[in-house]
C-alpha cells in the first residue's frame, strides 16, 4: 500500500459540495488505468482499459465528501459565525482548528472559539453547546480584514488534521470515512491492471454522501451497473459496547452489513462475498446496523434495482477531527474487493 498516497487523499480538503482538490488528484493518480470523466455533480468516473464490452458492469464507489463547515456569516469584529455539513455531535467542535478555504482555492487556519467557563451560567454549564453560539477566530479583527483575505459568506471550512502512522497498523487521521474507501478503489484497480475479468468494474468516486447520498444517485443512474460494491469508512462500535454487542472492531477485519437505516443488502450478494471471504481466508465481521447510511442506498434503487453490498473499513469516531483505523482492515476490504471480481460473473450477478 502506498502510504504517502493514502495521507494525501486523507489530508486533501473536500467538504460536501467542494470536493474538487480530492477528486482531481484521484483522477490523475488513475490516469494510467484507463478512461476517465467527472460529471456537473462532480463525481468522477474511471473505467479500465481492459474492459471488455457484453460484460456485467460492477460499479466500486466511494465517496470523496467529508463532513465539515460553511461560512454562514462575518461578524463586524471578524469572527466567523459557520453551519454544519454533515453529521456532526455538537460537543466535538470547539476548541479544534479548521481550515477556511477562500475564494481563490488557499486555506487559512482558525480555531473554534466558545463562551470561556468562566463567563457562562450554571444552567449553560449543563447544556450541550448550540452551533449558533460558537464561532471560528482566525485572528482578523474586522469583517473588512476577512473579506481582504478572501473569506465570503458560502465557503467551505474543513477540520484541520494530519494523517499520523501510529504504528505499522494504527492511524490517526480526519476524513476516514471515506477517504479510506477511497484509497480502497485506488488500490484494486491498480492491482487489476493488465488482467482480464469476467467483469468490468468500474471506480466512482462520488460526491455529497455527507449530505443525502446525492452523488452516487446520479452516478448510479449514469453508469446502470449490474452489481455494485459500496467501500465505506464504517463508525466502529468496539469503544462503548460491550464485547458481546461488538459488530465493528477495530483489526478484526472489514465489516459487511446486513441492513441500516437505506437499505436491506442483498442477501444473495451477501452470501456469495462471505463465501468469498472464507474461501480466500480473509477475515471479515457482520453487523446489523440500527442507523446510518451509505451509498449503497441510493445506487440500489437506481434503474430497475442494482444488487449492492457494503465494505466497510471500521473507524473510530467518526465525523469528527480525528479518527482511528486499523491498515490491516483496509487492506483486507481490498483483498475482499479483488477476489469479489475475480470470483463474479454474469451468471452469479443472474443469481442475485
Amino acid at each position: 500500500m502506498n502510504r504517502d498516497r493514502l495521507k494525501t487523499i486523507c489530508d486533501l480538503g473536500g467538504v460536501s459540495g467542494f470536493e474538487d482538490d480530492v477528486v482531481f488528484y484521484l483522477q490523475e493518480e488513475l490516469k494510467e488505468i484507463g478512461s476517465s470523466s467527472i460529471d456537473s455533480m462532480l463525481n468522477l468516473y474511471v473505467h479500465r482499459s481492459e474492459a471488455k464490452e457484453g460484460k456485467p458492469v460492477v460499479m466500486l464507489d466511494a465517496h470523496t465528501d467529508e463532513v465539515g463547515f460553511m461560512v454562514r456569516l462575518i461578524r463586524p469584529n471578524g469572527l466567523i459565525e459557520f453551519t454544519t455539513i454533515g453529521g456532526w455531535v455538537t460537543s466535538n467542535i470547539p476548541a479544534h482548528q479548521v481550515l477556511v478555504r477562500t475564494v481563490d482555492g488557499t486555506y487559512i487556519a482558525g480555531i473554534v472559539g466558545s463562551k470561556p467557563p468562566h463567563y457562562i451560567t450554571e444552567s449553560e454549564r449543563n447544556q450541550a453547546p448550540m452551533i449558533e453560539n460558537l464561532y471560528i477566530d482566525i485572528g482578523a479583527s474586522s469583517r473588512k480584514e476577512v473579506h481582504d483575505l478572501g473569506i465570503r459568506a458560502g465557503n467551505p471550512i474543513v477540520p484541520k488534521a494530519e494523517l499520523e502512522f501510529k504504528d505499522d497498523e494504527i492511524i490517526f487521521g480526519k476524513a476516514f470515512d471515506d477517504r479510506l474507501g477511497c484509497v480502497a478503489i485506488v488500490e484494486i484497480l491498480e492491482s487489476l491492471r493488465g488482467k482480464s475479468l469476467p467483469v468490468n468494474p468500474v471506480g466512482i468516486f462520488s460526491s455529497q454522501e455527507e449530505v443525502g447520498l446525492r452523488g452516487a444517485q446520479v452516478a448510479a443512474n449514469t453508469l446502470k451497473p449490474d452489481a455494485a460494491i459500496c467501500f465505506e469508512g464504517t463508525p466502529a462500535d468496539d469503544t462503548f459496547e460491550s464485547a458481546d454487542r461488538q459488530q465493528t472492531v477495530l483489526g478484526k477485519g472489514p465489516m459487511l452489513r446486513y441492513i441500516d437505516s437505506k437499505m436491506i443488502t442483498n442477501p444473495r450478494f451477501q452470501r456469495f462475498a462471505l463465501d468469498v471471504a472464507k474461501k480466500y481466508d480473509i477475515p471479515v465481521q457482520t453487523a446489523v446496523r440500527t442507523g446510518g447510511a451509505t451509498n449503497a442506498g441510493a445506487i440500489h434503487l437506481a434503474g430497475g434495482g442494482v444488487p449492492s453490498i457494503v465494505i466497510g473499513v471500521p473507524v473510530r469516531y467518526s465525523h469528527t477531527h480525528y479518527s482511528v483505523a486499523s491498515l490491516d482492515d483496509l487492506r483486507g476490504a481490498i483483498a475482499l474487493g479483488i477476489a469479489i471480481l475475480d470470483e463474479l460473473n454474469q451468471e452469479i450477478i443472474d443469481s442475485f
